[in-house]
């Protein structure tokens, strides 16, 4: 959020949000955020803040859990493989 301060309060309220849900699998999840894609290996992409920004997490649905790999502009978003993209520390 430091990096991208316009898109603060839009992921904070995706953050909450989503913790607060219990998701089974990927058609649970579609059911509520209508716009999200699963790109393979139970990546999926979120749009943030209309489709200004957008937020790719990697989830394990037994577990229950996720994990936050990218989250850029989507204009950033267009010059990556969300498929292959690893987690990096900033």
């Amino acid at each position: 959020m430091a990096e991208y301060p316009t898109a603060k309060i839009a992921l904070e309220e995706w953050y909450h949000e989503f913790k607060r849900f219990d998701f089974n699998n990927f058609n649970e999840l579609k059911s509520t955020y209508g716009s999200a894609s699963l790109v393979g290996d139970n990546r999926v992409i979120f749009n943030i803040k209309g489709n200004d920004f957008r937020l790719i997490i990697k989830i394990n649905f037994k577990a229950k859990a996720a994990f936050i790999l990218w989250f850029g502009t989507h204009k950033e978003y267009d010059k990556i493989d969300a498929k292959i993209i690893a987690f990096r520390r900033n």
